[in-house]
């Protein structure tokens, strides 16, 4: 189900996200971010507090990426993304670790989205970006990061997903392993200088483009500044 590879512009890349808690403020840096920005990223802090229909205003706005990780059995993915393919985002995304037939249903279900002129893309996130090698193995996992995160980004391809959602360490590895036209969007993009906060795994705008990331997400460097806007514009201007 993998959309064609189309050129994008540093500023379509930019996903900005909005970790904020209530619309109000959501929608305040939306307008100030219209323009300058491919997609806002809204979490399930954000979308739990205020639901579809600040979603659908946001959308009018600026595009949506719809961050849910959704992760549980096929039917009840398939019937959460019906319900949530109304409102029609530029991206959603479950977890690979749902495994073949979830990520199956979420193919059929966004298939069918599609087959009735919706434009929705569908990832599959990988290994979060907060994890380290060693949070994995105190989850039981003997495999490393970059490991676990190529083995999923497979079985997502293999499923029919877009693409995946895994640190820009991973990008390079899993372009070569499942096709340059399956997207890579990534979290974790610090600017030159930035803080890495509670991400464990990090890599600048420049860095993460020439691992092949499609789309890079980058939050409190753009929602935290005085001025968002000269932010995410000195940002886009990095990844030129």
């Amino acid at each position: 189900m993998t959309t064609p590879h189309v050129s994008l512009t540093a500023r379509e890349r930019l996903v900005v996200a909005l970790d904020v808690p209530s619309a109000g403020e959501a929608l305040a840096l939306a307008d100030r971010l219209a323009g300058r920005v491919g997609m806002l990223k809204v979490g399930l802090e954000l979308f739990c507090a205020e639901g579809p229909a600040f979603v659908r205003e946001l959308q009018a706005r600026v595009p949506v990426f719809l961050d849910l990780k959704l992760h549980d059995i096929p039917t009840t993915v398939r019937r959460a993304l019906d319900a949530v393919l109304k409102l029609d985002p530029k991206l959603v995304n479950v977890h690979a670790q749902g495994g073949p037939a979830m990520l199956e249903a979420a193919v059929e279900a966004v298939r069918a989205h599609r087959a009735g002129g919706g434009q929705t893309g569908l990832l599959a996130v990988t290994v979060l970006t907060s994890l380290d090698r060693e949070a994995l193995a105190a989850l039981g996992h003997a495999a490393t990061p970059e490991d676990l995160a190529l083995a999923y980004a497979r079985l997502a391809h293999q499923a029919g997903c877009d693409g995946v959602v895994c640190s820009a360490w991973e990008a390079a590895a899993i372009g070569e392993a499942c096709g340059e036209g399956f997207h890579r969007l990534t979290p974790g993009i610090r600017p030159s200088g930035a803080a890495v906060q509670d991400q464990a795994r990090v890599m600048t705008p420049a860095q993460a483009l020439k691992q092949g990331a499609t789309w890079l997400v980058v939050g409190r460097p753009i929602t935290h500044a005085a001025d968002p806007a000269a932010a995410a514009e000195a940002i886009v201007a990095e990844m030129q």
